[in-house]
């Protein structure tokens, strides 16, 4: 009822001056402008001329933008690919996919994501949100903020990343986008586009579509070991286990359309936002485990092989947002008013059947089949008032309050299969899916049937100084939040339980000009990270701990971090820049797990774990960029770009002190454009590699490396309208490994008592791309 109210308080208000502008609308025309900058044509975004480069920001935040010239003509398929040319992006991804960004190399639920200024919903558990799920061509610029302000939610320890999408006062005119992509496997898929923008009535109107074909075919091999010997060297010869041979081929497309219209009036501007992706996916895994490391038996079952799996994960996923802000200007100051509308929603349908040839001599094979089906509906509402009221000519004052009733609801449900007999295989010829029969009914998984309700109201107040020299602000903001958690897999008492918390988030922040190519950019603020969707539910997971179980605690309050960036930027000719940027967070209530005392499901030895807000935590590093021609030595048309990241963190636990979970070491990417404006040509190629990734549970210890990643793209233009693009990226063959260490319980972990070691390998191959774009 209360969401109902202010959506028609909104909608309302929103058509009442809406009508006024338009009554007083001018004439619109190509040379219309707005105060940030005249209006983009088509011509200008397919034919690229000269370098691109990272923009300088006025406001008083600490952020960096990335327009489209600056990453487009290496052609990235998504977000999260553009993302992987920004500083202190790191990824946790498959080879050649880029999906939940870390930002500063924390977990991805650590990073705002937010897509025109505005939170979106996703499927992950760490609230976070895939990139990849959004294409590159809508994008209109990249921004990452490395601190907070009272303006936004503070769910962004790590920092936000915003995505901001085309909009029909930065185009005018449009374009068509076509080509293909061919991979290792001589898979070709599409990738087709159209954007367009222009007058329409007494606004301007922008729309967009995207269809991309997704397919990522990697390799891999896993080794495993038994029972730790006295000497890990003698894992190889004494404890081998068996080893698991796999092919794991994604396919997908990817459609995607936005829209923007925008009425701007002087005093009054009224702006429509709406985005639309669907994606359809297809995750196919065939493993083969054999009892010898290198050895590959023939067409029979009765040499090596111990099982034979196949794995086949259907999935269908809808993102769509739609948002209205109405702006006016009136002599008591400026009022926004902001509503918005977001779902997420994901229907997957997995499959797995696996024969087991590994059993007693004489006993006919095991044959055992799994349906897992997952449904998530993730839905958000929310309003936003802001009114901002000039303190004379160098200052102002901005209030306003924020609402957002969220529903997640969360189905996981499974059905089995199994049995015996005598009968013949070749896993050359035939696969586990012949043998499938009719799965038993569908039943929920514990903690699988779920819904989570969270109302936020949140008010914030702000300061804000222009003096010439300096520009600063400095805020307040308090959110409150009220949980409720319904699980239907539970007893009926502990089914239905609430929780409600408020947060007090101060900042300040400021840019300081010492010359006019010189300025230093600092800030300080508290933000939080709500706890993820899994651990609020109140269901107890067996075996989710090595051998000991889960239980969820739905009175978890969210982490919160106290932290100050403090940075130098100077710029080199007329839009070459070069940073540095020192970051520290100290993170407070850490949600970590923490041992209830009770015996758990397997008996003497194992026991309930439940997370709480018992831990702290450091984050610090460096962070360098340079975006630059070369003028200065007398070559214009050569572009120079790169950042290094250098990630550290501590945290203590029950083992003792380590970094944050998967946070990498350092990353960096570096590369050229090289421009040569007679022939109307110009290639370059980018470099990029991040260190590796510790993350430490009870019972598991991983450690992920990457390889480095090598692209390149050579261009040809044709007049002011055509442009070619071929493109190679992953050429060095991408490679991630992964180390495991398995134990029963936190005991043995202590102790090194292994119960398994596994390294485990998966390499894709290049792809290669030709893109063609027309203006018109």
């Amino acid at each position: 009822m209360v969401a109902n109210k202010w959506l028609m308080l909104g909608c309302a208000s929103m058509a009442l001056i809406s009508s006024q502008a338009l009554a007083q609308a001018p004439s619109t025309s190509d040379e219309v402008s707005r105060t940030d900058g005249p209006i983009t044509q088509a011509s200008d975004i397919v034919v690229i001329a000269g370098i691109g480069y990272r923009d300088r920001t006025d406001t008083p935040e600490p952020v960096l933008k990335y327009g489209t010239d600056y990453f487009q003509r290496f052609e990235p398929l998504t977000a999260g690919d553009a993302l992987k040319r920004v500083p202190s992006v790191t990824f946790l991804s498959d080879v050649i996919e880029s999906d939940a960004p870390q930002l500063r190399g924390l977990p991805p639920g650590y990073t705002q994501i937010l897509i025109n200024g505005e939170r979106v919903p996703g499927g992950s558990t760490d609230r976070s949100f895939f990139m990849d799920r959004i294409p590159a061509e809508l994008i209109d610029s990249v921004e990452i903020v490395r601190s907070s302000s009272a303006r936004r939610t503070g769910d962004a320890i790590a920092g936000t990343l915003n995505i901001n999408l085309r909009d029909g006062y930065e185009l005018n005119g449009g374009y068509v986008r076509a080509g293909g992509l061919v991979y290792d496997d001589n898979e070709l898929e599409p990738s087709l586009g159209f954007v367009w923008g222009g007058a329409v009535g007494p606004g301007r109107l922008l729309l967009g579509g995207n269809l991309q074909g997704r397919h990522n075919p990697k390799k891999k091999t896993s080794l495993r070991y038994g029972d730790s010997p006295e000497n890990v060297a003698d894992y190889a010869t004494e404890e081998f286990d068996n080893r698991e041979d796999q092919t794991d081929t994604r396919d997908g497309k990817d459609y995607s359309f936005n829209g923007s219209y925008e009425i701007d009036a002087g005093d009054t501007n009224f702006k429509l936002n709406g985005f639309y992706v669907k994606t359809d996916r297809t995750e196919t895994e065939r493993s083969f485990e054999y009892d010898d490391p290198t050895a590959v038996t023939g067409p029979v079952p009765d040499g090596n092989l111990l099982s034979d799996n196949a794995n086949v994960a259907k999935i269908d996923q809808e993102n769509y947002s739609i948002d209205g802000k109405l702006t006016q200007d009136w002599s008591a100051g400026k009022t926004s008013l902001r509503v918005g509308y977001a779902k997420f929603i994901e229907d997957r349908r997995e499959t797995e059947y696996e024969i087991g040839f590994d059993v007693d001599e004489g006993d006919d094979p095991e044959f055992e089949g799994t349906l897992t089906q997952t449904d998530i509906e993730d839905q958000e509402f929310t309003v936003k008032l802001e009114h901002e009221i000039p303190l004379g000519e160098t200052m102002k004052f901005v209030f306003g309050g924020y609402y957002q009733d969220k529903t997640r609801r969360t189905g996981i449900f499974q059905a089995e299969q199994e049995g015996t007999g005598s009968f013949e295989w070749n896993q050359f010829q035939q696969n586990p899916t012949d043998l499938a029969t009719e799965f038993e009914e569908l039943e929920a998984i514990d903690g699988g049937d779920s819904r989570i309700k969270e109302k936020r109201r949140d008010a914030f107040a702000l300061i804000e100084g222009d003096t010439g020299a300096i520009k600063w602000e400095a805020g307040v903001r308090y959110e409150h939040t009220k949980v409720r958690v319904t699980d239907y897999t539970v007893d009926e008492d502990i089914a239905d339980q609430s929780n409600s918390y408020g947060k007090f988030l101060p900042s300040a922040s400021f840019k300081l000009s010492l010359t006019d190519k010189d300025r230093i950019i600092g800030s300080v603020a508290r933000t939080l990270r709500r706890p993820q969707f899994d651990y609020i539910l109140p269901a107890t997971l067996e075996e989710e701990v090595g051998d000991s179980d889960l239980l969820g605690n739905p009175q978890l309050d969210p982490e919160s971090a106290w932290g100050f960036d403090i940075g130098y930027e100077h710029r080199m000719g007329s839009r070459g820049i070069v940073g540095v940027n020192f970051f520290y967070r100290d993170v407070k209530d850490l949600i970590e797990l923490t041992n209830t005392g009770e015996e758990g499901s397997e008996g003497e030895g194992t026991f309930v774990y439940t997370p709480m807000n018992v831990g702290d935590g450091k984050v610090y590093g460096v962070e360098f960029d340079l975006s630059t021609d070369l003028g200065f030595i007398g070559l214009p048309n050569t572009g120079l770009f790169g950042n290094l990241s250098w990630l550290d963190s501590e945290i203590t636990d029950e083992l003792g002190e380590r970094r944050f979970n998967n946070q990498s070491k350092y990353v960096y990417n570096f590369g050229f454009i090289q421009d040569f404006p007679t022939f109307g040509a110009a290639f370059g190629a980018t470099y990029r590699k991040q260190g590796a990734a510790y993350s430490r549970v009870i019972a598991e210890e991983v450690t992920t490396t990457y390889g480095a990643e090598l692209e390149v793209f050579v261009e040809k233009r044709f007049g002011k309208t055509f442009t070619i693009r071929a493109v190679g990226s992953n050429l060095l063959n991408g490679a991630k490994r992964e180390t495991f260490n398995k134990f029963d319980n936190l005991a043995d972990q202590i102790d090194r008592n292994f119960d398994e070691y596994e390294l485990e390998s998966e390499k894709a191959g290049p792809v290669f791309q030709l893109i063609a774009r027309m203006a018109f």
